[in-house]
């Protein structure tokens, strides 16, 4: 079983944290099995490339601990070892890997050989958060300066888990190797949607940089994340997701939305005006994005970067939505065309 040894709170992430231990064959029966729920995760790596571990583990060494994480508004609250410990064995199969998968892909590997030692122990952290936003804000934070996995997997990987336990009425979101096996029309973008999640925990529209070094763009972006205080941010990007799925039963309203640009810059602008925003019904907010759009030919491609200013601008809009949604076009189109003039 796994046992509880110690617990605290983590009062930024709003947490529960606790340490515990278990036996390898425990791990092998209720952790390993959690690995398969991310498709996305980073992939295995060689059996060559673990020999080493592999050999350890059949000598008796001390694996460092994997983490084990759930997303619970209730499991969040609870303060004692025994609660945790409860909590943990009713709701394994909920759980995932948050660190460790290659450890315990070795594991199981190692498990295969007769001298294979099932009843030592290996630790185990554990994060019971109310939210997948403040789950992933520790995640980025923690693991900053790491290699084997990088800011942008690991917003991939929880976006892709939020989706999955969401009802979405309005939109189908596929992955890449989803559309080449069969492609589903009208459908969102997995990447789309992580590009969207990024922009939501870094409250920036910009952060793709094929002039910056990938190296250096995950430091800006984990430096992004921690100056942003998701911690005490008020909207979910589960709930703008929400308002996509809402706005997307209009036809017009989902075409504009799964533009990447304007999905990413409805995120970060709904943030700041969200309690108006969701007032709009589906065709009320198509109104508005044809506005938006009738707005934006007014910015000249031959002077700007078009991407770059499609996402402030809409941004912008939905930030500052209580004025620009009594705004006609033409007057959209005069306060965009200041907003330019700097370029």
């Amino acid at each position: 079983m796994l046992l509880i040894k110690d617990s605290t709170r983590d009062e930024v992430i709003r947490s529960a944290y606790a340490i515990g231990r278990c036996e390898y064959s425990y791990a092998l029966e209720h952790l390993y099995p959690l690995i398969g729920r991310f498709d996305e995760q980073r992939k295995k790596q060689s059996a060559k490339f673990y020999s080493r571990l592999k050999a350890d583990i059949l000598q008796g060494c001390v694996m460092p601990p994997v983490t084990l994480a759930f997303v619970s508004e209730q499991g969040a609250k609870l303060t004692t070892n025994a609660s945790i410990q409860a909590f943990v064995h009713e709701n394994i199969k909920d759980g995932y890997i948050l660190d460790g998968m290659q450890r315990l892909n070795t594991l199981k590997s190692a498990s295969d050989d007769l001298t294979f030692p099932a009843e030592r122990h290996i630790h185990v952290n554990i994060i019971i958060t109310e939210r997948y936003d403040l789950l992933l804000y520790r995640m980025i934070t923690l693991n900053n300066g790491q290699k084997p996995m990088t800011p942008r997997h690991q917003i991939e990987i929880l976006t892709e888990n939020l989706l999955d336990f969401m009802d979405l009425k309005n939109i189908v979101v596929q992955t890449e190797k989803e559309t080449e096996d069969s492609l589903v029309h009208g459908s969102f973008k997995l990447f789309d949607l992580s590009a969207a999640y990024t922009s939501f925990l870094t409250n920036n529209v910009n952060n793709s940089n094929n002039k910056i070094i990938d190296e250096k763009m995950n430091e800006i972006l984990v430096g992004r994340v921690m100056e942003s205080d998701l911690s005490h941010a008020k909207v979910e990007f589960s709930k703008i997701i929400e308002l996509v799925d809402l706005f997307s039963e209009n036809k017009d309203a989902r075409t504009w939305l799964k533009i990447q640009n304007n999905l990413v810059g409805f995120t970060v602008g709904s943030k700041a005006a969200f309690d108006q925003i969701q007032q709009l019904s589906p065709d009320e907010f198509a109104a508005q994005v044809e506005k938006f759009d009738s707005a934006f030919t007014s910015v000249n491609p031959s002077k700007v970067n078009v991407g770059r200013y499609r996402r402030e601008l809409s941004s912008l809009f939905f930030k500052e939505f209580a004025d620009y949604s009594k705004l006609s076009a033409d007057e959209v189109s005069e306060s965009f065309f200041e907003e330019t003039m700097s370029d």
